[in-house]
């Protein structure tokens, strides 16, 4: 009896263990030799979902209600991605198309450079909740597609084709005024100097007793940035040295406070204000912003122009390459689909079933209007 008992707790955590990963397997989408899962689906939707501006405007669990509108649309888009990217990935391994950690690293490298350094792309990703493995994965898969949509098509840019695109696209090319300054910003928030005040009082203050606790930082924070200033208005070769020690913007602090050229609309109005109307050479602040106090140190100015060719020459080649790879993968796609067996074991996630109920609940939203205008585009169609 006793080893039955055994035998039935064994069975049992073997069934359990088993079902565990039952969801990692279950196919929903069979297309050629290959398989969507659920958790594939699943945690696209969770990503999508938690991007999705609808989540950031509203607290309700977007996930809840799987025939909600938003969650369909969504999944719509979904779908179809998880497709598309499965036929791209068999066709890039019928042409033996292989990323070595090498490439993974060089791409990881060029993000970086582009974004300014490691650190901004590490705020990056902890903005957007994005974790270091998903964003290596997706690295992955760039990689793999650029190789692809380059062994399909034809990638090359010449010189030529630059210059041409920089001739017909002056406007994208023209800035405005714009000065070069540095900063030393000392963050003075009232909001997050309550919530810290809040959190590490032992004791529960009233409102009287939080407001003058905060008036009292503000004003020790404002005090610092004013003794600074005064500082480096008698010695400006010092802002760089001063901002590597004393500025609590981490990004620019490291380059000595440096934030290159930049347009007028392009920083809060206080700031950009302050740092307009200086004169090169000169330490102005400090300059109250919704982020604290700013001294400001004017390098340079320049006059509205044309950025030059050859500054925007490897911005453009980047440009047309993104584009023709496009091209490449979306004619690349459409060919794999019309050859593709694409079998939807599971009915809920076929595209053409999530549009009927996507159109239902506009339909009855509008009254019917959705029926009228789609008999209407029939028979436009038909004409």
């Amino acid at each position: 009896m006793k080893g039955s008992k055994v035998l039935a707790t064994l069975m049992l955590s073997a069934m359990l263990f088993t079902g565990c990963g039952l969801k990692d397997q279950q196919a929903i989408i069979k297309v050629n030799d290959g398989v969507i899962t659920l958790k594939e689906h699943d945690d696209l939707m969770s990503k999508q979902l938690a991007q999705s501006p609808f989540a950031k405007m509203s607290d309700a669990d977007l996930t809840g209600n799987k025939d909600g509108f938003v969650y369909l649309m969504t999944e719509q888009g979904v779908v179809n991605q998880l497709i598309i990217q499965k036929l791209l990935d068999q066709e890039a391994e019928a042409r033996g198309i292989k990323v070595s950690q090498k490439d993974i690293d060089q791409a990881i490298k060029d993000v970086m450079d582009k974004m300014g350094g490691k650190d901004q792309l590490m705020n990056t990703l902890r903005n957007n909740g994005i974790s270091t493995a998903e964003f290596k994965k997706d690295i992955k898969v760039q990689v793999k597609m650029q190789k692809l949509a380059t062994e399909a098509g034809n990638i090359k840019v010449s010189d030529a084709d630059c210059k041409n695109f920089y001739n017909k696209n002056q406007d994208k090319f023209r800035h405005a005024d714009q000065v070069r300054a540095s900063h030393i910003l000392i963050s003075a928030n009232p909001y997050q100097i309550q919530q810290e005040i809040t959190a590490k009082s032992k004791t529960k203050m009233d409102e009287k007793e939080l407001k003058a606790a905060v008036e009292k930082v503000m004003a020790e924070k404002q005090a610092e940035a004013e003794k600074l200033a005064k500082e480096l208005q008698a010695d400006n070769s010092k802002f760089a040295q001063y901002a590597k020690k004393y500025s609590e913007d981490p990004q620019s602090a490291k380059q000595g406070g440096d934030l290159g050229f930049f347009a007028k609309d392009r920083m809060v109005p206080e700031f950009a204000e302050a740092a307009f109307k200086a004169k090169p050479n000169t330490v102005t602040g400090p300059v109250k912003s919704q982020f604290g106090y700013h001294i400001i140190f004017v390098t340079d100015r320049r006059g509205a122009g044309v950025v030059p060719y050859e500054k925007a020459k490897s911005d453009i080649k980047d440009y047309l390459v993104q584009e023709k790879q496009i091209k490449a993968l979306d004619e690349l796609t459409t060919a794999a689909k019309k050859k593709a067996k694409i079998e939807f074991v599971d009915q809920r996630y076929n595209p053409e079933e999530i549009s009927k109920k996507l159109h239902k609940q506009v339909n009855d939203m509008s009254g019917g209007a959705a029926d009228v205008l789609q008999q209407q585009a029939k028979e436009k169609k038909s004409k």
